[in-house]
């Protein structure tokens, strides 16, 4: 009898345990204990899987850049706090705190959490998934330039949400040109040598809903872009974008016009904006991940998996022209290398130019290039017109912030420290955000390159975007639009100039010398130059004085 009992309990076992795993989920505690041993065994495994592929952990890096940029030099200019480690650096004017008072989402990020949150799982989703652009169609503009160059300009022709019934095609409440007759035109600088990944596309699709004009600008020999002359385009050359800009503000010149770029093509945007100064068509402008140091970017190893990749996004294209550049640049010494700086070099610096073809290819070489840069070309260039003498010469002229005290819009840099493709967060200029009243920058402490993924948990509206830095760039560009509008009630600029640009213009510039902040030490201030600093800053006024 008790044999039987302990074969039935025997044969039962199967169906009790079943019945005890059904019901555990039910107990909180079980749930939380459950949910911290998945968490550790596949952060374990990722560990592995980061050792194995030579990549920093995230969180490890994360906590190593926080401290970093936590700490900053002594007297640093930080405005609030908010979540997610996020930082507001900037010199605390006006603009600053309106900024404060009317843009939430710039101060309340709710970044997601591991593991949608790793920095490595955030930058590769930014850079091949996508989402919206099924639903996005563009229409591309051929712009000749002039020394004979194609620039693409890609215009987005709409949605598939904007198109569904029942949906407004127009303005929706917070787009910047709202109290305008004419929508705002959003220009967007994608990764140099890349056409529009999806994380550009994706903040396209966002824009267009919020009733933005947007275009994608492409360089020569870049996204299908035919390369018809012999020139390629430096880091930090604006004068194609300076032209593209002309031309978007011909044909829309009662429309505001703002600008962001991701990752490296920052360098041509800031350029832009340092050498243009109060000049500029721009209203306000952004940059997602920034590249604000391009020879210390271009100097730091990389862990070889990005390295690889960024390596063949800038062969790729530089490989269909092979032929037609031989004997102009070192193309093979610049598809043979390994690194950035070996790639830069080899087609910018006339250092590395020795020996590439015979000498009768050398002479129809020469030709060509005669022919492409005539003496009034050459002239107009300046120094661009020849190769630069070496890798110190060639930073000389194309450092981002080069001329950083000349720029008279306010711009945005969004950023995060646990930036796999950037310089650790301690080598920001900092300096530059402290004491120059333009630049404004958000510093997080995860976010990946190009990622900034919201939380899923998080109460959003349906026309919002899943990506933080979209939302934090755009509401960003509505605050400056209505500071500015309330800044130039008093005094609105008059005459021609003024109501051509329309309230687009109304942004001030100081007239500081022409100098690179970031490579200049300033002694320490006394308590007298310190109070009249204060008082300057009282008097600072942000209507633009025009010099075109």
């Amino acid at each position: 009898m008790a044999w039987c009992v302990f074969e039935c309990l025997f044969c039962s076992l199967p169906s009790l345990l079943l019945l005890l795993l059904s019901l555990c989920p039910r107990w909180p505690r079980f749930r939380r204990w459950t949910h911290w041993l998945v968490s550790a065994a596949g952060w374990r495994l990722w560990l592995i899987i980061c050792w194995t592929l030579g990549l920093p952990s995230g969180r490890e890096e994360a906590r190593s850049a926080g401290s970093a940029g936590s700490a900053g030099p002594a007297g640093s200019d930080r405005l609030t706090s908010g979540s997610d480690g996020l930082r507001l650096l900037c010199k605390p004017t006006a603009l600053a705190r309106y900024l404060q008072r009317h843009c939430s989402s710039l101060f309340d990020p709710r970044l997601a959490p591991w593991p949608r949150g790793d920095p490595h799982l955030q930058t590769w989703s930014s850079m091949l998934y996508e989402k919206h652009g099924d639903g996005l169609e563009f229409t591309r503009d051929h712009l000749l330039l002039r020394d004979g160059g194609v620039v693409a300009l890609d215009w987005a022709l709409g949605t598939r949400l904007l198109e569904a019934p029942g949906r407004s095609r127009g303005c929706s409440g917070r787009a910047l040109g709202c109290f305008t007759s004419s929508p705002p035109v959003l220009l967007l600088v994608p990764r140099r040598w890349a056409g529009s990944s999806p994380h550009l596309r994706a903040l396209c699709h966002h824009a267009a809903q919020q009733g933005f004009y947007v275009v994608v600008f492409h360089g020569r020999g870049a996204a299908g872009c035919p390369l018809t002359t012999a020139r390629l385009t430096e880091f930090g050359d604006p004068a194609d974008l300076e032209q593209a800009v002309a031309y978007i503000h011909s044909r829309f010149p009662s429309s505001a016009l703002v600008a962001v770029s991701e990752g490296c093509g920052s360098g041509q945007l800031l350029s832009y904006l340092g050498e243009s100064g109060s000049s500029s068509y721009l209203t306000a402008a952004a940059a997602i991940s920034p590249v604000l140091l391009g020879q210390q970017w271009m100097e730091t190893d990389l862990p070889a998996v990005y390295r690889c990749l960024v390596m063949l996004q800038q062969k790729l294209p530089l490989s269909r022209y092979q032929s037609s550049l031989q004997g102009i640049l070192d193309v093979d010494g610049a598809l043979s290398t390994s690194s950035l700086r070996g790639f830069e070099e080899a087609l910018f610096c006339s250092s590395t130019q020795k020996d590439l073809t015979p000498p009768s290819r050398c002479r129809s070489s020469a030709q060509g290039r005669d022919r492409s840069s005539p003496p009034a070309l050459a002239w107009a260039l300046g120094e661009r017109a020849a190769l630069a003498k070496d890798w110190d010469g060639y930073w000389e002229r194309n450092e981002p912030l080069r001329d950083a005290d000349e720029v008279a819009v306010p711009v945005l840099c969004i950023r995060s420290r646990d930036d796999p493709l950037l310089p650790s967060a301690g080598t920001l200029p900092l300096p530059l955000f402290q004491r120059n009243p333009y630049f404004l920058l958000a510093l997080t402490d995860k976010g990946g390159h190009c990622g900034f993924s919201l939380d899923g948990q998080r109460d959003r509206k349906e026309e919002e975007s899943d990506n933080w830095s979209h939302v934090a760039v755009l509401e960003f560009f509505k605050a400056v639009a209505d500071f500015l509008r309330v800044e130039g009630r008093g005094e609105a600029p008059s005459g021609g100039a003024a109501q051509q640009r329309g309230w687009a213009g109304r942004v001030a510039s100081l007239r500081r010398r022409r100098a690179t902040m970031t490579r200049r030490t300033r002694p320490e201030h006394s308590r007298a130059e310190v109070e009249e600093e204060e008082e300057e800053e009282e008097e600072f006024t942000w209507k633009r004085s025009y010099t075109r």
